[in-house]
């Protein structure tokens, strides 16, 4: 969310920095609900220092002694009027503050620029892409000789996106949660947090996913609650409404989370695996920084993310997102992308973004500055995947995929699998 006052008396450079990325912005209505607001506002004012000064004239006739009855009945019409201005104010208020609600965060200016995700920009590669004797098999197809996956039963249970991991698949998914939080933990300095992952609307406004993207949420029926699409909802909202010491800062935290989305939009995107599901399993990484340390921070998270992968001796590569396919809430993103044999190409794994003091703003989250008399400032947010669970196993199957049709366990996940090396036919 951006700073009332100035979206108030800055729409039109807003608009125009967001470009693409502020199409569906209802302009034109923010506009005229800020006119408005500036006119009830100034006949307010106007009508204030009217009744001002009618009660220092009913003041002054007191103590001549002489009447103010039509003085008097003429600053109750005023307060009257004043009584309407300010609900409509109040009126005027609360729309423009919906309509503000769908705005998105500006870009920081290091994002470069473009429409779309070919416009991303490569920041850096990490390890070799490997070769195979023959073509290699995508990870469904390998989980589903291990009988490690099932689709069929996990359809016939809940639908299509959903997937059924049994026997060793459903170890080494655990494996990855607790290798990822002990890594997270124990080298990385975050504590771990374990959150409701059903949440309220005003968790669900405090990160950005309301009121735009509801339609992506899946809801409660006969609650107004929503299941978690990312841990980063409910970690981000542990300090919602809350007053920080600069000296708390920065706070981090992980959190092992399912995660829940409608994934509207995508029919026909990954109808097959493990890639794009209804429900599926994530290590988050949340944290709390002031401004000035915020962008120091982003990177400090991204590179714990690529840790794990660096781990586990999966190639990946890291990329700058364009404003274009930049997120609704982030300021500046890195998305990290696996190299999945299968396809021939990178898919994103985690996502790692500065928010900067959009999310704190929603969510009021603030900190008082060490400097004497300091005012309280909003803290920046941030987030990150490290990683997302089963995109790891999926690329895990695929690079570690031998002729045999067995499946070597990397060496750092070994002592979480009770020794074993190799996933073999169950």
């Amino acid at each position: 969310m951006h700073d009332p006052k100035y979206l108030r008396d800055h729409v039109e450079a807003i608009r125009m920095a967001l470009g693409a990325r502020g199409h569906d912005v209802p302009w034109d209505a923010i506009r005229k609900l800020s006119e408005e607001r500036r006119m009830l506002t100034a006949q307010a004012e106007q009508l204030r220092h009217e009744l001002k000064k009618g009660s220092d004239d009913v003041a002054r006739r007191r103590r001549a002694g002489e009447l103010a009855d039509d003085v008097i009945a003429a600053m109750k019409h005023i307060g009257d009027r004043i009584k309407e201005i300010e609900d409509r104010l109040r009126e005027t208020e609360e729309a423009l503050k919906g309509l503000a609600l769908r705005i998105p965060n500006l870009p920081h200016e290091t994002v470069p620029p473009g429409l779309d995700a070919s416009h991303n920009l490569e920041v850096r590669r990490w390890g070799t892409i490997p070769s195979f004797a023959i073509s290699p098999k995508p990870h469904w197809e390998i989980g589903e000789a291990l009988g490690i996956l099932n689709f069929d039963r996990a359809a016939k249970i809940a639908g299509a996106r959903f997937a059924l991991l049994q026997g060793t698949g459903a170890r080494l998914e655990r494996a990855l949660i607790n290798y990822m939080l002990d890594v997270h933990t124990s080298q990385h300095g975050y504590r771990e947090v374990f959150p409701p992952v059903i949440v309220n609307r005003q968790t669900m406004t405090g990160t950005g996913q309301l009121p735009k993207f509801e339609e992506d949420l899946f809801r409660l029926r006969d609650e107004d609650w929503f299941l978690i699409p990312t841990a980063e909802v409910p970690v981000t909202n542990l300090h919602r409404d809350e007053i920080l010491t600069e000296n708390q800062l920065p706070l981090r935290y992980t959190a092992y989370t399912p995660c829940f989305r409608r994934e509207a939009g995508s029919y026909g995107k990954d109808t097959r695996g493990l890639i794009r599901l209804h429900q599926f399993n994530k290590v988050e990484l949340v944290a709390f920084t002031t401004p000035d340390q915020s962008y120091q921070e982003l990177e400090r998270l991204t590179g714990h993310a690529e840790v794990i992968l660096r781990s586990l001796n999966l190639p990946y590569r890291v990329v700058t997102l364009c404003t274009g396919d930049l997120g609704f809430s982030a300021a500046k993103t890195y998305d990290i992308e696996v190299w999945l044999p299968s396809q021939g190409h990178y898919r994103e794994i985690s996502s790692c973004s500065n928010f900067e003091a959009f999310q704190a703003r929603r969510a009021n989250i603030r900190y008082r500055p060490g400097k004497k008399d300091a005012k309280l400032e909003f803290v920046h947010t941030l987030n990150g995947s490290g990683l997302a669970v089963g995109r790891t196993m999926v690329a895990i199957l695929e690079h570690y995929q031998q002729p045999d049709g067995s499946v070597l366990i990397p060496e750092v996940l070994r002592p979480y699998m009770g020794g074993m090396e190799r996933l073999t036919p169950e």
